[in-house]
């Protein structure tokens, strides 16, 4: 049972935090996203999915609760459901007006669908407004483009999916997501905002339970592929039995994490790949 998330809340003097009301297995209670600052103009973290009317109505209410406007809009990473409102924003909230639209490059593969133009974050910008000052750091793995914004004044890290409030992050190179992990818990944060799930009050000891949780799950693709030896085995193999408790609709996503732990095992050499099928190395 998830934790219930208010479309609505106050988090501290600086920050508030706008459910984007777009529910899923993958998306949690919804995409968060965060306004930030004191001043009558803030930044916007993330933007939800596309076309969710309810999250558009609960951002501008907001704003004008506040009496404040958006100073400009930060991306943690191209995934849809934290791009995805951003033309409704340009055309509902700012009337096609122009703010800033800022994210780490993604390359060649960006997506060129936003009608708006991106201007391109460097690792370590920091980006001001009245009353807080946000530290950019690039946090690949989840994505290639992915950041993590560090609030300097209260020592908290806005982590997108990164790190979730709840459950596990998935990840497109496990190898770069580890050394993301590492390097947020080099920030030593009092405080997480994950881009789904409630607030994290014990960063470190949630970094720490994402790193044991990716080597047990390591340990547990290394005893299928050896209890199978010398039979090579199909990841979705591995999926069926590691995540036996998990629901099948989730299956797939399992299989991509799993399929990303052994590609890396396979770069250290410990297993081979035979058609599709996995081996190991030597016993």
């Amino acid at each position: 049972m998830l934790s219930v998330i208010p479309k609505l809340e106050q988090l501290s003097a600086r920050i508030i935090r706008v459910l984007g009301c777009n529910p899923g297995p993958m998306t949690l209670q919804g995409t968060n996203t965060y306004l930030v600052g004191t001043g009558k103009k803030r930044f916007l973290i993330d933007t939800g999915s596309h076309d969710v009317p309810e999250y558009i109505d609960c951002l501008q209410t907001t704003l004008d609760k506040n009496n404040i406007g958006i100073q400009a809009i930060i991306i943690t990473h191209w995934h849809h459901d934290h791009v995805g409102g951003i033309a409704g924003i340009f055309r509902k909230i700012l009337k096609n007006g122009s703010v800033p639209l800022l994210k780490f490059p993604l390359g060649e593969s960006e997506d060129t669908s936003v009608d708006q133009q991106y201007s391109y974050l460097k690792d370590q910008q920091v980006l001001k407004t009245e009353g807080a000052s946000l530290r950019v750091v690039h946090t690949p793995g989840h994505t290639v483009d992915h950041i993590v914004l560090k609030l300097e004044e209260d020592n908290s890290v806005f982590s997108g999916d990164c790190i979730l409030g709840e459950g596990t992050a998935v990840f497109e190179d496990l190898a770069d997501y580890m050394q993301s992990l590492e390097k947020i818990a080099g920030l030593k944060p009092d405080v997480i905002y994950p881009g789904h799930g409630p607030v994290i009050n014990s960063p470190l000891e949630n970094i720490q339970h994402y790193i044991n949780h990716r080597n047990q799950r390591e340990q547990q693709i290394i005893e299928c592929i050896e209890a199978k030896y010398p039979a090579p085995l199909q990841s979705m193999d591995m999926v069926k039995i590691i995540y036996k408790d998990v629901p099948e609709h989730l299956h797939p996503a399992a299989d991509k994490n799993v399929n990303n732990h052994l590609s890396k095992l396979k770069k250290e050499g410990k297993i081979n790949e035979e058609n599709g099928k996995w081996v190991l190395s030597k016993l």
